[in-house]
């Protein structure tokens, strides 16, 4: 009998054991639960919190190169402006030796009978205000290409506006003509010379 009892009691001291187990699992597994769930909120936000501060940076970035792209685009409408500008006031000077040479040109177109002296003095006058335009230009940096009557017709300096029969063998494929000046400015080809090649 004592035996039985104490089976009993191994037992029942072993369903209390299993029971109290079982209660510390279940305790033990709503915290783990309770933690990732904590945890997983923490993630959670601190995701959040990271994709707003990254949309923040990427906003503040963003507004800082939309402002130097407008700095820069307004630099440079400015520049070209000036540019501009600049090229225009020194041909002021020009413009008022040309009024002032169309008033010559009608004194003298005016009277009965010009003089050889007044018709070569107009002349002149063409001729100077023709040379002063040049300087101009050619200070801001345009220059004329070189004449090319007689050499091979070259695409990257020549604009063909007609063909005609070349005067001589020699000449085809050659220009003939020039019918245009071209114009550098710096490097850079501004103005084609237009030419008439021999076929």
């Amino acid at each position: 009998m004592q035996e039985q009892q104490e089976t009993t009691n191994n037992t029942n001291t072993q369903a209390e054991t299993i029971t109290e187990i079982t209660e510390v699992e279940a305790t033990t597994e709503t915290k783990v639960e309770e933690k990732q769930q904590t945890a997983g909120v923490n993630i959670v936000e601190q995701l959040a919190a990271e994709l707003a501060e990254s949309k923040e940076k990427y906003l503040r970035l963003y507004a800082e190169f939309d402002n130097f792209r407008r700095r820069t685009a307004k630099e440079k409408t400015d520049l070209i402006i000036t540019a501009g500008e600049k090229v225009l006031v020194s041909m002021l000077p020009i413009l008022d030796d040309f009024e002032r040479s169309m008033k010559s040109i009608q004194k003298t177109i005016d009277k009965e009978n010009p003089t050889d002296a007044e018709i070569s003095a107009v002349k002149d006058g063409v001729g100077l205000i023709f040379n002063k335009m040049l300087r101009i230009l050619e200070q801001q940096g345009l220059k004329a290409m070189e004449n090319t009557i007689g050499q091979v017709f070259d695409i990257d300096k020549h604009e063909s506006i007609t063909q005609i029969p070349a005067p001589s063998e020699d000449m085809k494929g050659k220009v003939v003509d020039e019918v245009e000046k071209g114009y550098i400015l710096g490097e850079k080809i501004v103005r084609f010379t237009k030419v008439v090649v021999g076929s």
